[in-house]
């Protein structure tokens, strides 16, 4: 028999700790098919900080170096400089990337340096309980909003992507989805572009993917889903923000 879906090769054997419907454990599959494709395991270093993803070395088949909370373009950006064959990565939450880590983030950009970075946007603090994110969608519940986000109070949902857009450096931006089929495979594509920027040495690529958290959305992982792709979209709109190629 012909065997047509298997692990990928840099992805661990390991069972994933998150929780049922969460985007994770999809976006892992993704971006380890993309690294086998694109035949570079061997020379592949991923940079995930803290969040739900600080797990991240158990699960990737590459080189793995943790970075201090919302350091992890920087810690990728020393990595690339001084080992400027490598292909280098980091993979990051919404809290991290688009909080405390916004200066290292957006300053990497400008700069063009050579790494790819992966969003995951759920608009929440998801490690840590579900608290209020920089993505947090106006009037949404959180564990800090529970009357919803307030612009007068809390400001309003950052969009992170679309300020990198215009930073001189960042080469490609793009915002997807892993909520259903049709945005997973949307999804692979923007990723394999965003390694294949780094390896044309065009400057900084990101990937921005809007993730289901059914736990502290207080929903069920269909209706996460749903709200991913109804509400969520509108505010963060699925679309290639920048593509200098």
């Amino acid at each position: 028999m012909k065997k047509i879906f298997s692990r990928p090769e840099s992805l661990k054997d390991n069972p994933f700790h998150y929780c049922p419907g969460c985007g994770h454990s999809i976006i892992h599959r993704l971006v380890s098919e993309v690294i086998d494709e694109l035949g570079i395991k061997d020379r592949t270093i991923g940079v995930p900080p803290a969040g739900c993803a600080v797990l991240a070395y158990n699960y990737f088949d590459v080189d793995m170096c943790e970075a201090p909370h919302g350091r992890a373009a920087a810690v990728a950006t020393g990595m690339k400089r001084i080992l400027k064959d490598r292909v280098v990565f980091t993979y990051q939450g919404d809290g991290d990337i688009a909080a405390i880590g916004t200066a290292e983030t957006i300053h990497a950009a400008n700069r063009g340096e050579r790494i790819t970075a992966i969003f995951v946007n759920n608009a929440v603090y998801g490690m840590t309980g579900g608290q209020m994110a920089p993505t947090t969608l106006v009037g949404q519940e959180s564990t800090t909003t529970p009357g919803g986000r307030l612009p007068v109070r809390d400001g309003y949902p950052l969009d992170l992507s679309a300020m990198l857009g215009l930073a001189a450096g960042s080469a490609y931006i793009e915002r997807t989805t892993v909520s259903n089929p049709k945005g997973i495979m949307r999804t692979k594509k923007a990723i394999k572009k965003a390694f294949e920027t780094q390896l044309e040495d065009k400057g900084f690529a990101l990937v921005e993917i809007l993730s289901p958290c059914p736990t502290n959305w207080k929903m069920s992982p269909k209706d996460a889903a749903r709200w991913v792709d109804e509400t969520m979209t509108k505010i963060f709109p699925l679309k290639v923000i920048k593509d200098v190629a």
